[in-house]
């Protein structure tokens, strides 16, 4: 019989001190948890080509950060913060409009313009994505993405207690990011250099990426205790034909998919399961989900009751994540996006296989 699952299930005490509020020297220089067999091996990140084979494809979100938090100010003097989700229009002529969190201690009118630090402004025009969406319509005095490089801060996550720094804004950052518009890393991906990505290449390992926008709902904490009931944000994302070819390729080859992150194994799933016409996914992964695609998933430790616990949980089995985690505790891994990572096998066959 099929376990029913609740919050609760998904929940664990973490010591403080073990959130890694700094990366480690050295990209490559973090811990790794093999968790793919019963048996739990402690190795160095530096193992992983080794632990991958000749034909074995990894798949990357080549998304970029951007510097998506702007701090200013009400006309009325009192301080704002704006968090932008998406860009809805780049373009001069599309009117500079994006959606944003907004953090301000009583929420101005439609109209209302706000004077952001670096001389630039931003106009409330609703709410979004409709009249009681959860985010802000605001349209910014020119370029987005342009005022976001020059004005904008690191938008490090919520349990990172330090303002960025020259050193965030490098290191918040995987070494092929491509294409920008995430609010938050890829992480698991943040392991890699160019000498491991140079060793894999050498043992034949071949690599491919999608494009998967990370939004800052991915630390929104769950809050209903029947997981059935939680209303997964929505990411942008795209897997170009060149990664669905060689998907293919490594399929007919006796290769493994390998996702490297959760954010990977979202658009890989998504689009096996909605089609190419899908590229704006709710998908919300929680045990008994039949995967399509991945075989092999490297992931960093995630936070409490949080959807990603229960993705991982759904890929290799809730009591064997569960036992991973207590390992990792008693063991003093570090934890969240500058933490130390983990390799893990799907438990369940294929969906079709």
């Amino acid at each position: 019989m099929t376990k029913h699952f609740t919050l609760s299930d998904f929940d664990f005490t973490l010591p403080e001190e073990l959130i890694a509020q700094h990366p480690a020297a050295q990209r490559s220089a973090s811990r790794l948890l093999d968790g793919r067999e019963d048996l739990t091996v402690d190795r160095r990140f530096t193992e992983l080509p080794g632990l991958l084979q000749p034909g074995d494809l990894l798949v990357f979100n080549d998304t970029k950060v951007v510097k998506a938090r702007l701090f200013g100010q009400k006309a009325s003097g009192g301080k704002l913060e704006l968090l932008i989700e998406r860009v809805l229009s780049p373009h001069a002529d599309e009117g500079h409009e994006v959606a944003a969190h907004m953090k301000v201690s009583k929420k101005p009118l439609p109209g209302a313009v706000m004077q952001m630090d670096g001389g630039f402004t931003a106009t409330l025009l609703g709410r979004w994505p409709e009249e009681s969406g959860p985010l802000y319509r605001f349209r910014l005095s020119s370029d987005p993405y342009a005022l976001m490089a020059r004005h904008g801060h690191v938008p490090l996550p919520p349990y990172i207690t330090h303002t960025d720094s020259a050193d965030d804004e490098q290191r918040y950052q995987t070494v092929f990011a491509k294409n920008p518009g995430a609010v938050a890393a890829p992480t698991a991906a943040l392991h890699f250099d160019e000498a491991v990505l140079a060793e894999l290449e050498a043992r034949g390992v071949q690599r491919a990426s999608v494009t998967l926008h990370v939004g800052a709902g991915t630390f929104q904490p769950v809050k209903a205790e029947n997981i059935a009931d939680h209303t997964m944000h929505f990411e942008r994302f795209e897997v170009p034909l060149a990664t669905r070819e060689a998907i293919a390729a490594c399929k007919a080859r006796g290769g493994r998919v390998v996702a490297v992150g959760t954010t990977t194994v979202r658009a890989l799933e998504s689009h096996a399961k909605f089609g190419p016409e899908c590229n704006d996914t709710n998908i919300f992964i929680t045990p008994g989900f039949e995967f399509a695609v991945v075989d092999l998933l490297l992931t960093n430790f995630h936070l409490p009751k949080s959807t990603l616990m229960m993705l991982v949980s759904a890929f290799s089995g809730y009591e064997h994540i569960m036992a991973l985690y207590r390992h990792a505790i008693a063991g003093r891994y570090r934890f969240f996006s500058y933490g130390d990572a983990m390799l893990l096998a799907r438990k369940t066959p294929l969906a079709g296989a």
